[in-house]
């Protein structure tokens, strides 16, 4: 009795509070229906409790049912999950208040994937798409008093096993482990619309999820109800904004209403409608003066509208919609030119080099990515000075909260859809589960500054013209693969773009030269594997440039602290079963000491290994960044391969799973700076080039001087330079001999600032020899901590040149800079955030530097 009575008041507590406090007025009453559920495996007596948003494997951990899936080789003992049905259930209240209403539906927002609904023992409505909204009428189904929600996920195995034999062939699906999940090679990913990373990709798990995955709510209105709002720009100036606010309304009766558009400052629209019964497409002009803009990261303010749209009827009846609105301008310019056709972003008529990475779901787990991890992750990006993420094809439509991070902290995104590395079904039934889900998808999100582009897929166009896919097929079945393609890449997807968002640019694939076109260097977006897959030298990275890079990447282990989350000390050893289930790309341990054999020492330990995978991932992508940043006008962005991690694992990541950033991050962070100063040693010359992103003209000192490792100067020279705004120029070339002179190459470090008004604006070393080459000695790096209203800063300073300095602590904190080249001579400050005093911190800051792993 107790239970029915709390759960009363809670749904009139509920009902009551987001009918009065949400942007809806009274007569929507809206409960999210996220309490009191539980669940069992179909056919089976015991239910247990679950949570709602979630999913099966969560609700299994949560109940001690499963050992943790991420721990050891646990993966491979919980492959059964996704061979059952199961069933989850609640119960809620409906009083008269609600049942009085004249619509009442329920709203499903994310059913993960294969799902039957029924209320009170009526079928309500059968889903089959992760990533659709799912509405249905439920008034004549609901009862006073208590109801019952019931779902029944069915297994996307036992569902998608027929259609491969259907179909009579395989369908190619290279990152799919049909193996590990004890299918042997029948891969049936690409028939469910579903996290196609859910089914194991090169640097996940196989873990294939059931379960309600976003939120469920009950809404009841009368009158009518806004479903929609669209604001669209029709021109946009500094000194004029004209936009046009497009409204879905739908109305239970024939009348006039008045429709009101505002911010927090100013009345946009003050309107006279007319309703009719059904569907309404409302739409009203208006303008604003002197708009304020949203820019990227790095350029200008985010500035965001906050508009507000409300009907109100001649009966009082009323209903308000609001959104958050950035003004600006996006376009993809493609120009043939002497070298092909350019492919750049032009933000508010401002050509703008993006500088980036891919973003993967954060979790296996969709239901663990709190508010709080989608912070960690954009705003980790923004500070790295980084301006696009790319929201890549074999993952999710992110939830709202991710975008509207983006908006805030100006990261542009290339958002794909969720079509990956695989060749997908023709039916009628297919396509039009996918043209919904478009359509679905494109509505909720096409609001969003962020957004810049949409693209149908990852890889998919290069893959059936160069991995040789086809030759697993016979002219017929080809022509029906690329049919298939076809239809969803050149005509259903772009359709809806074209009718739902008509202002964004929509690119087939990535990598694409242009429609139908697989990728070159010459034009499109590029993804650059010869290093890593290819085996090729870093070197490689400063004459593999395309015109816009989209993909490339080296992998590393994550820290000895993520480690130990995964494994027990007998694991410990890269070649162990546990770090060997830790590392999904068949050729990556082996990949990863290649690479270290051609640049660095082998490593003494296990932890010395960790940290020196992570200085050589480092050290390769830095080589890629500055590349491609000396090469613009020619290449217009870099987005390397990848910022996150869906679970504890070796990966091409800059940060693990649990957002400690690697090497990598720290370095992306200064090769991403709005101004670098980039020396390169080539055939024994040097040559200089600065890189200015800033929208100003630059007049500066250049000062090259160089040391030995004592910090003795052997050469210094001053340069004054002038650079041109957003520009990429090189500025100097001297010869190596006349820097080294007769001295030890392997004892000299060239460092280049760039100063203005005696302050450093910006900093770059070189080495004259490769890292393996270097004769170092230990230093002795010494440290002084003092406390801080925000942690502790870190004064360090040390005798010998001191490579790669890492600090780490076994307690929660943040290091401002970490795995930097300290020179001795100089002072490098940084600070330890944290929210907590760490007794006895002096001892626990642990410092290593490369000499160290030796």
């Amino acid at each position: 009795m107790k239970t029915k009575t709390f759960n009363l008041l809670w749904a009139i507590f509920c009902f009551t509070y987001l009918a009065t406090s949400s942007n809806l007025f009274a007569q929507q009453r809206v409960l999210e229906l996220n309490q009191n559920w539980k669940f069992h495996q179909a056919g089976k007596a015991e239910w247990y409790n679950a949570s709602v948003p979630g999913c099966v494997h969560t609700d299994l951990l949560d109940n001690a049912l499963i050992p943790d899936p991420f721990y050891r080789t646990n993966e491979k003992d919980l492959q059964w999950i996704d061979k059952a049905d199961w069933e989850y259930e609640t119960t809620f209240y409906a009083e008269g208040i609600v049942l009085e209403e004249e619509n009442i539906e329920l709203i499903f927002k994310g059913l993960d994937t294969y799902a039957d609904v029924f209320l009170n023992d009526n079928k309500l409505l059968s889903a089959n798409n992760m990533f659709r909204e799912w509405n249905a009428d439920c008034k004549s189904l609901l009862k006073q008093g208590e109801n019952k929600l019931r779902i029944l996920f069915h297994s996307p195995i036992k569902r998608d096993l027929p259609k491969l034999e259907k179909l009579g062939y395989d369908l190619p699906a290279v990152n799919d482990q049909s193996e590990n999940g004890g299918l042997g090679n029948k891969r049936i990913s690409m028939f469910a619309r579903k996290a196609p990373y859910h089914y194991g990709w090169d640097w996940g798990p196989r873990f294939v999820t059931s379960g309600i995955w976003r939120p469920i709510y009950l809404k009841a209105w009368s009158a009518f109800s806004i479903k929609n709002i669209q604001i669209v720009q029709t021109g946009l100036t500094k000194d004029l904004a004209n936009l046009i606010a497009q409204l879905e309304v739908y109305s239970n009766f024939d009348g006039d209403a008045l429709l009101l558009i505002k911010d927090e400052d100013k009345n946009f629209v003050d309107k006279k409608i007319k309703l009719i019964k059904g569907l309404n497409k409302i739409s009203a002009s208006f303008q604003i003066d002197k708009p304020n803009l949203w820019w990227p990261n790095g350029i200008g303010e985010q500035y965001l509208y906050n508009f507000t749209a409300s009907i109100k009827s001649q009966n009082k009846s009323s209903d308000e919609i609001s959104l958050s609105y950035g003004l600006r301008t996006v376009e993809v310019v493609q120009e043939e030119d002497s070298i092909g056709r350019s492919f750049y972003f032009k933000v508010n008529g401002i050509p703008v080099f993006m500088k980036g990475a891919n973003y993967i779901p954060s979790d296996n787990f969709l239901n663990r990515v709190t508010p709080a991890e989608y912070e960690k992750i954009v705003r980790s990006a923004a500070d790295a000075n980084m301006n696009m993420l790319r929201v890549w094809g074999g993952g999710i439509y992110e939830n709202d909260i991710f975008y509207e991070l983006c908006d805030k902290y100006g990261i542009l995104i290339w958002h794909d859809f969720m079509f990956a590395c695989s060749m997908y079904p023709g039916d009628y039934e297919f396509f039009e589960n996918v043209k919904q889900e478009a359509i679905d998808n494109v509505k909720r999100l096409r609001s969003h500054p962020s957004i810049a582009l949409w693209c149908g897929n990852n890889e998919m166009e290069d893959a059936w013209a160069y991995w040789g896919w086809k030759q697993s097929y016979n002219e017929k079945q080809q022509k029906e693969i690329y049919n298939s393609y076809k239809e969803l890449f050149f005509n259903i997807i772009p359709s809806v773009v074209k009718e739902y968002d008509g202002t964004r640019f929509y690119w087939p694939s990535s990598p694409s030269s242009e429609f139908g076109r697989p990728s070159k260097q010459e034009s499109g977006d590029l993804h650059y594997w010869g290093v890593w897959h290819g085996k090729e030298p870093f070197e490689n990275f400063q004459t593999k440039i395309g015109r816009f890079v989209s993909e490339y990447g080296f992998q590393s282990f994550p820290e000895f602290k993520t480690v130990q989350s995964y494994t027990t000390p007998e694991d410990w050893d890269i070649e162990s079963e546990v770090m060997a289930a830790h590392q999904r790309s068949g050729i990556g341990n082996l990949r990863i000491r290649d690479y270290l054999n051609m640049y660095y020492k082998s490593p003494k330990d296990f932890t010395s290994f960790l940290y020196v995978g992570q200085v050589l991932q480092a050290y390769g992508i830095k080589q890629a960044i500055e590349a491609h940043r000396r090469a613009r006008p020619v290449c217009m962005g870099t987005l390397f391969w990848q910022i996150d991690d869906c679970w504890p694992v070796a990966s091409w990541s800059s940060m693990d799973y649990y957002k400690r950033w690697k090497a990598m991050h720290y370095i992306a962070k200064k090769a991403y700076e709005p101004l670098i100063i980039s020396p390169i040693l080539k055939d024994d010359v040097v040559n200089f080039t600065v890189v200015n992103d800033y929208l100003d003209n630059l007049e500066l000192e250049l000062f090259i001087e160089v040391y030995d490792f004592n910090g003795n100067m052997v050469y210094s020279k001053p340069f004054e330079i002038k650079i041109d705004a957003n520009s990429s120029k090189e500025v100097l070339t001297i010869n190596k001999s006349e820097l080294t002179k007769d001295f030890d190459e392997s004892r000299l470090v060239l460092v280049a600032q760039l100063r203005t008004q005696d302050k450093i604006a910006a900093e770059n070393l070189l080495y004259f020899k490769q890292p393996k080459d270097l004769s170092l000695e230990k230093p002795d790096i010494k440290l002084n901590i003092t406390g801080t209203d925000n942690g502790y800063s870190i004064e360090l300073v040390t005798d010998k040149l001191a490579k790669n300095v890492y600090l780490s602590i076994d307690d929660e904190g943040f290091f401002s800079d970490n795995y930097f080249d300290l020179l001795p001579g100089t002072v490098k400050y940084i600070e330890l955030k944290t929210n907590k005093k760490i007794e006895g911190i002096e001892s626990k800051i642990k410092v290593v530097s490369l000499m160290d792993s030796y």
